[in-house]
């Protein structure tokens, strides 16, 4: 009874553990959730325009009482905004208009190591700071940075070491055929409602909401419906 007492309780830590980090998970990728859907970026090109219509008043104000110098210094600062306001907007407009080749759910392997995984998450270019870029030599791929970035869960049969991976779309491949073969992963019952009949996994509501990707709907094989 100790025995069992003591090993329930150490499960219950663990599972406590688990929850934790999903929760500290859940908060980083809420923090990230706007600027993975360019919404920060929209927003920040606001709030410049705003601080720029702010500036040219003061700027009227400087001009009006001759203060040169700082009328000089204000024009300089409008420059920088109106520089930054367009580098954002052109930011919101990748997010927005950005075309992904695979979809939430879908399970693809990778074209180098060979391992099969399951998109979780998708970005228009690469988010990944320049460090990491020269260590996974983003360069050398055809479309560079400029490409949909997907994070993905590997098999943990393929490798029990790789949970979570960034990976370019140049390096995926979509099944030839619909694999509906065993996927085992640890978060594959937080983010997915189960397989679909292509064998691709469904992704639970607030999945399809943070990355603003339409519910996709597996095809039906004539073969499995019933005769009228």
């Amino acid at each position: 009874m100790k025995l069992q007492c003591a090993l329930n309780t150490e499960q219950y830590d663990i599972a406590q553990q688990l929850r934790n980090k999903l929760t500290e998970v859940e908060a980083e990728i809420t923090r990230q959730k706007e600027a993975k859907r360019g919404l920060s970026s929209k927003n920040e090109a606001q709030d410049k325009a705003i601080s720029i219509l702010r500036l040219r008043a003061d700027l009227q104000s400087a001009i009006e009482s001759e203060s040169y110098a700082l009328a000089a210094e204000l024009r300089d600062q409008i420059s920088k905004l109106e520089a930054e306001s367009l580098a954002a907007s052109a930011k919101a407009l990748v997010f927005e208009t950005a075309q992904y080749a695979f979809r939430l759910g879908q399970k693809v392997k990778h074209k180098i190591f060979g391992y099969r995984a399951v998109i979780c998450g998708m970005d228009p270019v690469c988010c990944e700071s320049s460090s990491w870029m020269d260590t996974a030599q983003v360069e050398k791929l055809p479309r560079g940075s400029n490409q949909p970035f997907y994070q993905v869960l590997v098999d943990v049969h393929a490798d029990p070491n790789l949970l979570v991976a960034y990976v370019p779309e140049d390096n995926l491949l979509a099944p030839e055929q619909p694999d509906t073969g065993r996927f085992d992963h640890p978060y594959v019952s937080f983010l997915f409602y189960g397989m679909d009949t292509a064998g691709d996994f469904i992704p639970i509501k607030q999945l399809l909401e943070k990355y603003n990707r339409p519910r996709h709907e597996a095809p039906i094989d004539p073969e499995d419906e019933e005769p009228k």
